[in-house]
């Protein structure tokens, strides 16, 4: 992720300092950074010549001293709090006092991250970037608390600045986007448990206009990742979470996705295009049979996926804004089309939900909880109840936000 900030900041002209633990690992940050923009010229769309000088615009350092006249450091590290933290406490020692502190987690609260430098906690927010950095054009900025409001706004420009769209949203476990889209690769998991294949899902969420389904998109992240990233969902919110042990089953044996060429599918010859995978059914088999053989799910319709997989997700979407997540409910539609590829003809998650009707969504959910004896997961929260009951839209004016914030 690293290779590809520094990637999105050369190639609009800003000069950048990338730093890693050891040589090897630099090395391999720089030929990533120049193979990002070696792309480009292979494809048409940059000289040789501006090539040469935005790569010139980076350089690589071993020594923290080198940031000392930086205005912005964008830390970049594995999700993993204590090096986080020792990264922020070395950080803190030598930039400048005037230096914006950012981290670049997909997940963890900010403040946690910068738990060892309370006293420079008005300089410190989130800059979570997509993968890849250099190509995803949303730039989510969590603030904190504690954000001194210069710093917020320095880091909006910063993100106007690299030609992304910025969203400023609240901080907590998994800020916005994937907060809201935790419940989508879970659910998805509720159903295989319950004899519905992958490939059947996938096929479904892909019709109803995501880019592809949730499966697909595992292989595509990375399995130690989604795991990881389930992790710190289930130790914040274990009421409403589901484990499959499918996933740790595939990562035992080093079926990590596209990285490995197996995942959920395979990918022959380093291709990135997936095929089906017979060794596949094994697997299922073998996480049912651990899941405790669970009823199946019956004949289930292409709209009945769609519905179990995202009306969870609408759910957890009403959360964000009955806490104030996000200043409105627009800033969430468009953090989901441009983060997670929400079709953006449906409007947004929001948009979509208000269309089918806030009645409809909880009278779904009370009913896959019954029929999937999973009731926390499903359960409607009160500001979706409370909005079906008076028959109100689900979206959320800028107007109330503010009197709310």
């Amino acid at each position: 992720m690293g290779s590809g900030i520094a990637t999105a900041c050369i190639m609009v002209g800003i000069r950048v300092v990338v730093k890693e633990i050891n040589q090897q690992f630099l090395d391999a940050g720089m030929g990533r950074i120049a193979d990002n923009v070696n792309v480009r010229v292979a494809k048409k769309k940059l000289s040789q010549e501006k090539a040469d000088a935005m790569l010139a615009l980076a350089r690589g350092t071993l020594d923290y001293a080198d940031f000392r006249d930086c205005d912005m450091v964008i830390e970049a590290a594995l999700e993993q709090i204590p090096l986080k933290q020792a990264i922020f406490a070395d950080l803190a020692k030598h930039c400048r006092p005037d230096c914006i502190l950012a981290t670049n987690t997909s997940t963890i609260d900010i403040d946690l991250v910068s738990e060892k430098i309370k006293d420079q906690s008005p300089r410190v927010l989130g800059a979570h970037f997509f993968s890849p950095a250099h190509v995803m054009p949303l730039f989510e900025i969590i603030r904190t608390g504690s954000t001194d409001p210069d710093v917020l706004h320095a880091t909006i420009a910063f993100g106007k600045r690299l030609r992304k769209t910025p969203v400023t949203v609240g901080n907590c476990t998994g800020f916005a986007v994937n907060r809201v889209f935790f419940p989508y690769g879970m659910a998805a998991s509720i159903l295989v448990d319950r004899g519905v294949h992958p490939y059947e899902i996938d096929k479904a969420i892909k019709a109803f206009g995501m880019p592809m389904g949730p499966f697909r998109l595992n292989d595509l992240v990375g399995m130690e990742v989604a795991i990881s990233v389930a992790k710190n969902f289930t130790d914040n919110f274990p009421e409403r979470c589901y484990m499959s042990p499918l996933m740790g089953l595939l990562f035992g044996d080093k079926r990590l996705g596209e990285r490995t060429a197996a995942g959920f599918y395979r990918y022959p010859k380093g291709s990135r295009k997936e095929q089906p995978d017979p060794d596949l059914a094994g697997y299922l088999d073998r996480a049912r049979g651990q899941a405790g053989n669970p009823p199946p799910a019956g004949k289930l319709s292409p709209q009945d996926i769609v519905e179990i997989i995202f009306f969870p997700v609408v759910n957890e979407a009403c959360r964000c804004l009955d806490e104030r997540i996000v200043v409105k409910s627009g800033d969430l539609d468009i953090a989901c089309v441009m983060g997670m590829g929400f079709p953006p003809y449906r409007g947004g998650v929001i948009k979509w939900a208000d269309m089918v009707g806030a009645r409809h969504v909880v009278s779904r959910l009370e009913h896959f909880g019954k029929t999937f004896n999973n009731p926390g997961f499903f359960a409607p929260c009160d500001y979706l109840k409370r909005k079906a009951a008076q028959g109100q839209p689900l979206e959320l004016l800028p107007e109330l936000a503010r009197s709310k914030m």
